[in-house]
């Protein structure tokens, strides 16, 4: 049985980020430390009797391609009624189409608890969420006043349509056509890897679609965006005639069965009515605010499955009785938690995720700070760092997720293999966190490129800054938590070095720092991740004697563990990225 981290998301938000600090803005005067625990308590409550619930029923039946559409497995279609009776659809929406506003750390923390309970159901409101925040930015009035309501209160649904058979991640090979006709456009053309792309879940779906106007410059410069409803929608926002847009198949996939991946048809016969967003030629520019928007939402859907699959090995490991580990236990076999190997996979699993969580929600929060701050030169700082964080939560936070999920499957032993026991179907479901909004190296690369490349290292380069100062601020009584600091301090010195020799390729064999671009995003995962994990435990240490003393005992033997075994990660990488690129470039393809 899945139980929501209350707990653990208050700690980051109220203890760690002290997100209550929003507050301040007065376009969050109504938000507060006790309204995002009502919110996550509520959300903890829908998740763990209604989504869970789901989880394993919806992998077995899977969703359904028929004629006359897609049919979500048995359960899906009432869950999502509950869901938008609920309300959670608006939630971080803008308040002037019906939805409320409180702030992204907020948005991301609720959608952790989805993804936990059922990643397949979670990925359709995470796509109309996204849909929604760029047409709120790009969108004519009449556009949002047309689809917005709908949408945000969950009537509709929205779609994310980029890709084609012939283009994968190179969207510069994009060929749907759109041909324009009056005020509006013909679209025609096939797309792919379409999530929740069709469905019985509500009766109209709202594709965002990339496509070029005949005539267009080829590459990037020639994509436009475009508003492409199931059916069309009248003046007065009731639905008119169906649109020429079909599904033709779902993907046959390894996990996410539930949640369908489709292949759409525009433009069959007469062409899908198609409305473009914005200008002409900014298609893609349009289209990042949704893929921003999902880039930290699937970072958080990787540690997300991490956190289940932790729960059921913690489960699991407490009452599955085999072996005598070699500590002082009553006679006879004991629960396989005793064993130090067991336990220390369990740790692995428990600390990765802790520090998955709190640098995603750091994130997040920054990127708050950003929006509702009140002086702009902060706003600026902290739009900086969000988005230099982006690519390192998606990218860092999806790949440990791979690993204490396959982590989860072995303490269960041989049993874990087996699909019944259920912890194969995390490892099935989580894969697809670090390849679908862009692969880990695709995350790595604009890393280094956009956002390292950009301003020559200065964003990081403050981080790293504001990393080192608060680790030598840290008020240490406890041993143990000196010991954490002092290597999460070390660890940023590495880091800060990496950072230096990588620009220092960038700036002369731009190919020998693009070798070792992962390496080197998943150093700033790491390290960043010590460093939300040190000031945890610091602020765990001062509160242990008082109430949830065994919670806070917890954290820091957690931030203990992860700088004992999981923080040496980075001298490795940190070595890597100083010195192994060129074992990648001098390497002649033919040689592979």
């Amino acid at each position: 049985m899945y139980r929501a981290p209350l707990r653990e998301l208050r700690f980051v938000l109220e203890e760690l980020l002290d997100s209550g600090v929003l507050a301040a803005s007065p376009r969050l005067a109504d938000y507060s430390d006790e309204l995002a625990r009502s919110v996550i308590e509520e959300a903890g409550r829908f998740a763990e009797t209604v989504l869970e619930p789901l989880n394993r029923p919806g992998d077995t039946a899977g969703a359904r391609w028929t004629p006359e559409g897609v049919q979500a497995p048995p359960g899906f279609r009432d869950a999502y009624q509950q869901f938008v009776a609920g309300g959670w659809p608006a939630l971080g929406s803008p308040p002037e189409f019906g939805g409320q506003q409180v702030p992204l750390v907020v948005v991301t923390a609720v959608g952790e608890i989805w993804g936990s309970a059922n990643l397949a159901f979670k990925l359709g409101p995470m796509l109309t969420h996204g849909a929604v925040h760029a047409l709120e930015l790009s969108g004519s009035p009449a556009q949002k006043q047309l689809f917005l309501p709908k949408m945000v209160s969950g009537e509709w649904t929205g779609t994310m349509v980029l890709t084609e058979p012939q283009a994968g991640s190179d969207l510069g090979q994009v060929r749907a056509r759109a041909v324009p006709e009056g005020e509006n456009y013909r679209l025609f053309g096939q797309k792919i890897f379409i999530t929740w792309g069709d469905h019985d879940l509500t009766p109209n779906t709202i594709h965002m679609v990339l496509g070029r106007i005949d005539g267009a410059a080829p590459g990037v410069k020639g994509i436009s965006l475009f508003i492409v409803p199931k059916w069309l929608v009248n003046p007065d926002g009731s639905l008119g005639a169906r649109n020429d847009v079909r599904c033709l198949s779902i993907e046959h996939k390894l996990g996410i069965h539930a949640s369908p991946t489709c292949v759409l048809a525009f433009g069959e016969k007469d062409g899908a009515v198609a409305y473009r967003i914005g200008e002409a030629g900014r298609g893609l520019e349009y289209m990042f605010i949704m893929m921003n928007s999902a880039r930290l939402s699937v970072g958080s859907e990787g540690y997300a499955v991490g956190e289940r699959a932790f729960q059921r090995a913690a489960d699991w490991a407490r009452t599955r009785v085999q072996g005598k580990p070699p500590v002082a236990q009553p006679r006879g076999p004991a629960p396989i938690i005793q064993h130090p190997d067991v336990k220390r996979m369990l740790l692995l699993m428990k600390s990765q995720t802790e520090a998955s969580r709190a640098l995603a929600l750091y994130a997040a929060f920054q990127l708050d700070l950003a929006h509702f701050g009140a002086a702009e030169p902060a706003r600026a700082e902290a739009l900086a760092r969000g988005e230099l964080l982006i690519p390192i939560v998606k990218g860092w936070c999806t790949e440990i997720g791979n690993e204490v999920a396959g982590m989860g499957v072995q303490v269960h032993g041989g049993m874990g293999f087996i699909e019944e026991t259920g912890a194969a179907q995390y490892v099935r479901d989580v894969r697809i966190t670090t390849i679908y909004e862009g692969t880990t190296g695709i995350q790595s690369l604009d890393l280094i490129g956009r956002k390292l490349g950009r301003d020559r290292g200065a964003a990081m380069g403050a981080l790293l800054r504001d990393m080192e100062r608060d680790l030598k601020a840290l008020q240490v009584t406890d041993p143990a938590v000196e010991t954490t600091r002092a290597a999460a301090l070390a660890a940023v010195e590495r880091m800060a070095a990496a950072t230096q020799s990588l620009l220092q390729s960038l700036a002369t064999r731009p190919d020998v720092g693009m070798a070792v671009a992962v390496p080197y995003m998943r150093l700033c995962g790491y390290v960043i991740g010590g460093w939300l994990l040190a000031k945890s435990a610091a602020i765990a240490a001062a509160k242990a004697g008082g109430t949830d003393r065994e919670f806070y005992a917890a954290k820091v033997r957690t931030a203990t563990f992860y700088a004992a075994q999981v923080l040496p990660n980075a001298t490795a990488l940190a070595q890597v990225v100083a010195g192994g690129g060129s074992s990648v470039t001098e390497t002649d393809a033919t040689l592979i």
